[in-house]
């Protein structure tokens, strides 16, 4: 692996044990590819083809059955649960399709977890600025019940890039939002993933979105049928 890749993944399977005593369901098969720091990639697919699998043994969050990941320079199926935990807290951001964000923080606190996480303080000056850069300057004190759908996935993009992560994975970041508060999200995202050089990973029904990105691998019934240019 060269220093310019950023995520390299070989041959990834994952197969789970099936409740009727059927044998193994095998959902992700043989998936090869890797992308360069600061690239952005679509994976697209119709539901059920293996999609969030694959963000997620990407980022660490699962293991494979088979097969290897290579994220910021750190072999995944090398590592402990533990280990792969300080890998994601060191390199890694999330943007989920439910936001995750804890009700009984402010959106402030929200964007503090990861660093606190780490143990690191004096960073509540940046999350403010975060908070400003996804147009929420001003409501920093809210919680999350007081923020509308739109309000709290900015809240989980301006916690995401708190870690000034190198890779973002978002799973359906725009799922739950209307049109025009998906185009702002939109924006954002790409706009932090320019300005910041990080590499994204996106899961995505929206083809106009997956277009957005450099590089769209379609999945069917958990394996790659095409990975082209945008």
């Amino acid at each position: 692996m060269t220093d310019d890749i950023m995520l390299k993944v070989e041959r990834l399977t994952k197969m789970y044990a099936s409740t009727a005593g059927t044998g193994a369901l095998t959902v992700l098969r043989e998936v090869s590819f890797s992308l360069p720091s600061g690239a952005s990639l679509a994976i697209v697919g119709p539901s059920g083809s293996g999609k969030t699998t694959l963000l997620g043994l990407c980022a660490g969050l699962d293991t494979a059955t088979s097969g290897d990941v290579m994220l910021a320079g750190e072999k995944l199926g090398e590592l402990n649960e533990d280990a792969r935990a300080l890998v994601r807290n060191r390199h890694v951001g999330f943007v989920f399709q439910n936001f995750q964000l804890i009700p009984t923080l402010t959106a402030l606190e929200n964007v503090l977890v990861p660093v606190e996480l780490r143990g690191e303080g004096g960073r509540e000056g940046e999350a403010r600025d975060l908070l400003a850069r996804v147009g929420l300057g001003e409501r920093c004190d809210h919680y999350p019940v007081q923020l509308s759908g739109g309000e709290q996935q900015r809240v989980a993009l301006a916690r995401a890039f708190m870690n000034r992560p190198k890779v973002l994975f978002c799973d359906e970041p725009t799922g739950n939002l209307d049109g025009d508060t998906a185009a702002a999200m939109t924006e954002l995202v790409f706009g932090l993933n320019r300005e910041r050089g990080t590499t994204l990973v996106l899961v995505t029904h929206d083809l106009e979105l997956a277009k957005r990105c450099q590089r769209i691998i379609r999945l069917r019934s958990g394996a790659v049928v095409s990975d082209s240019a945008a």
